[in-house]
């Protein structure tokens, strides 16, 4: 028996790179591959040259705060026309393109950015001040129409409002000068 056991502790292992290595008492080399640390640290550099890169190819940060801006702008006439039908009772949008801010129902105002051309083409019947401009909806769904367009450099969004039916459209157009 001895014999045996001497024979099992003289065998030879192989490490984990496929060597043959002389028992427990040879150094190991560590292990290769990365860490969690360098694996997140590309997929954060990734992340960033890929927004980046949406940003350029897109037009810029500055053309989707325009197409963001005119969103909003779209999005807030139709939330007036709606509470015009809900309620039964008109609704007043006010844009003041000097002040780049805006007034909705229910109390809803915001900014637009000052980077931003703002222009309104508008009934001044409306006007409850000079150089600002509203679009009245009505309980039955039909509106005093208007246009808003925000500008940026060459590009331009147009924010149209159909007076017979109130139907709030968003386009792309030309810029006014």
């Amino acid at each position: 028996m001895d014999s045996r056991l001497t024979r099992h502790s003289s065998v030879e292992s192989r490490g984990n790179d496929g060597r043959e290595s002389e028992g427990p008492s040879s150094t190991r080399r560590p292990q290769r591959g990365f860490s969690l640390l360098e694996i997140l640290l590309v997929m954060a550099l990734i992340a960033a040259t890929g927004l980046l890169a949406a940003g350029v190819l897109t037009g810029g940060f500055d053309r989707m705060a325009l197409r963001s801006s005119a969103k909003e702008v779209t999005s807030q006439l139709r939330f007036a026309r709606a509470r015009a039908i809900a309620t039964g009772k008109p609704q007043q949008f006010l844009i003041d393109p000097a002040a780049h801010a805006w007034q909705g129902a229910n109390g809803r105002s915001g900014d637009l950015p000052k980077k931003l051309g703002v222009h309104f083409i508008g009934a001044r019947e409306l006007q409850p001040a000079e150089g600002v401009g509203a679009i009245m909806f009505f309980g039955d769904g039909a509106s005093s129409g208007g246009r808003v367009q925000l500008s940026l450099r060459d590009a331009a969004w147009n924010v149209d409002v159909a007076w017979l039916t109130g139907e709030v459209t968003l386009r792309r157009g030309e810029v006014v000068r």
